[in-house]
């Protein structure tokens, strides 16, 4: 399966939040820079992931869906989740994030 030729679900929303994650077995700081029911966006470091890599979060104290890295550009890489984050959820994380508009209509 080419990981990169998976469609998008669902509407990404943007957010900024400090993520303490899990790439196979190391753990690495990352910045999540938006995410649907169905994946996200992270920053970390050049190298600090490959694609197929499996990856564990936790953002804000919510444990997100178990994810596989799908592509990565330079620092930047999307995340697959395995399962679907609820709406409820994505609403609360880009309220503390600061999204001035958390409960946009999602499709």
């Amino acid at each position: 399966m080419n990981l990169g030729s998976i469609s998008r679900s669902s509407e990404r929303r943007p957010l900024r939040l400090l993520v303490k994650s899990r790439v196979q077995s190391r753990v690495v700081f990352v910045d999540m820079l938006d995410i649907s029911e169905g994946g996200c966006k992270i920053r970390g470091s050049l190298g600090f992931a490959q694609i197929g890599d499996r990856v564990t979060m936790r953002v804000d104290g919510v444990n997100a869906p178990l994810g596989t890295v799908a592509w990565i550009e330079d620092k930047v890489a999307g995340v697959a989740f395995e399962g679907e984050m609820h709406p409820a959820v994505l609403d609360y994380l880009c309220e503390v994030s600061g999204d001035p508009n958390p409960l946009r209509n999602k499709s």
